[in-house]
């Protein structure tokens, strides 16, 4: 038997096992991931990537991990069939890996570089777009089938994420011991403020969007339901759209809200989505992906029926990729830091950029800081774009190295803030005005006046306040025609 499944065909009896059999099937364009947390003689995680017909398969000890120091030792097993991406259950006892299987995480997987060649040199590059997994990774070989993966810097730096706090299976809601267990998959627990109905019977139509299940709740304390954050993106289309139009566009997926689990999406099917358009950029390897941009005002709205809560956008436009053209600063203080000292970290940063004969704009991230933006047409790429802000950062800590850092790492923002630079490089975004963020009390980032600093917390600007501020005038005003 010589193909590449004769391994997994050999160590199995599908006489006893529920597992799929060995069978190679062609791959689709889009390539599929899973991960599936399995209880055998040892606790661990395989993670599986399609590949030429079949899943290439590594046994990871302690799981993956978002932390960019930590290297997890990735075994290379055996191939297993593409089917096997389904599997969920029990192996029996005396079967080979006999135990509990979970569907812990699965999605689409883009290398980066060239997969036949980086499995062959021992140095993978991909990034996932799964529910729990998202962006770049790097699996390393260092010696025969001993891997190392780890999580590469990119835009998901800044949410501490536990891998340990999803202990249910993604396609059953079921935990382990459920499925050893034998119990049936489980439904969603969904919040209303009255009985749903027929998911066809529970819609209501916003700008032309048909909304499902709107009087489910994704926030609470105060509540607020699906049906009121696709309002609040009607009510702010005109607004923000100005700031996202023609830019490439990433969402933060939420289904079930502020109790539910979210993920970055950055690359799908705008058909589902009138609003949007696809833009093929090639990657490191020169194999084009698909990306998104939005190009019609109802795009949120329709984001929003798709779980996309909140927005980020990248720095140029789609019509010059290469050529960015707006900057932006995240002020991200240490933990606990007051208010007076958040706000007198941007006082500095404008100071300097005043010094520059920069014209900044300011407003809440929503979070913990503030962001400056500064429209910025004069640099020539990417890499100026990047080094330029990166200086900025550097100029802020050498002047003020107690108030301060450049470095992204939290060990080293103990009593400082730190000036990301970061989201001014290619491939990186940030949220975008009038956006929503999935935290306590559904705050906004929100465009506000210099003027307003001191009166305006990073996360005071609520949906009711932000609508409210739309009589005003527009605090960005002729942003788009400073040429600098």
């Amino acid at each position: 038997m010589n193909n590449k499944l004769t391994k997994y065909i050999q160590k199995r009896n599908f006489k006893k096992t529920e597992e799929p059999e060995g069978k190679i099937k062609k791959s689709n364009k889009q390539l599929r991931f899973v991960v599936q947390h399995h209880i055998a003689s040892r606790d661990h995680y395989d993670l599986r990537l399609e590949w030429n017909g079949t899943m290439k398969s590594w046994a990871i000890p302690k799981g993956p991990s978002y932390n960019i120091k930590d290297k997890r030792l990735a075994i290379l097993v055996e191939d297993h069939p593409l089917d096997y991406r389904n599997f969920e259950g029990t192996i029996p006892k005396g079967q080979y890996g006999g135990g509990t299987v979970m569907i812990w995480d699965e999605g689409y997987w883009l290398p980066t570089n060239d997969p036949k060649i980086g499995l062959q040199k021992g140095s993978l590059k991909f990034e996932l777009e799964g529910r729990r997994l998202q962006g770049k990774w790097t699996l390393v070989r260092m010696n025969d089938d001993n891997w190392i993966l780890r999580k590469e810097k990119d835009w998901l730096y800044e949410y501490d994420i536990d891998i340990n706090l999803f202990t249910t299976s993604i396609r059953t809601n079921r935990t382990m011991d459920e499925i050893t267990e034998g119990k049936k998959a489980k439904p969603l627990k969904i919040k209303a403020k009255k009985t749903i109905k027929k998911e066809i019977e529970d819609q209501c139509i916003i700008d032309g969007i048909t909304i499902s299940n709107p009087d489910k709740f994704l926030f609470e304390n105060p509540n607020i339901t699906k049906k009121e954050i696709a309002l609040y993106y009607q009510q702010v289309a005109s607004r923000m759209f100005p700031y996202v139009k023609n830019r490439l566009l990433s969402t933060v997926r939420s289904p079930d809200g502020m109790t539910g689990e979210r993920f970055f999406k950055k690359h799908f099917d705008a058909k589902l989505n009138p609003g949007l358009k696809m833009i093929e950029i090639a990657n490191d390897s020169n194999e084009k992906e698909d990306f998104y941009y939005i190009h019609k005002e109802n795009a949120m709205v329709a984001e929003l029926q798709m779980n996309g809560i909140e927005f980020h956008i990248g720095g140029s436009n789609i019509k010059n990729l290469d050529k960015p053209n707006m900057l932006v600063f995240d002020l991200d203080p240490d933990e606990g830091m007051g208010l007076k000292e958040i706000r007198q970290g941007v006082k500095d940063l404008k100071k300097l950029l005043d010094d520059l004969s920069l014209i900044s704009f300011l407003k809440t991230s929503g979070g913990k800081g503030y962001h400056i933006v500064i429209p910025m047409t004069k640099l020539n790429n990417w890499d100026d774009f990047r080094d330029f802000a990166k200086n900025i950062a550097k100029v802020m800590e050498e002047k003020w190295p107690n108030r301060y850092t450049s470095n992204v790492r939290k060990e080293n923002r103990k009593g400082k803030i730190f000036i990301d630079w970061i989201r001014n490089t290619k491939g990186s975004s940030s949220v975008a005005p009038y956006s929503l963020r999935i935290r306590k009390n559904a705050p906004v980032s929100m465009p506000i006046k210099w003027s307003e600093l001191d009166k305006i917390a990073p996360d005071s600007i609520t949906m009711n306040e932000a609508i409210k501020r739309l009589k005003r005038k527009d605090p960005w005003e002729g942003i788009f025609d400073i040429r600098q």
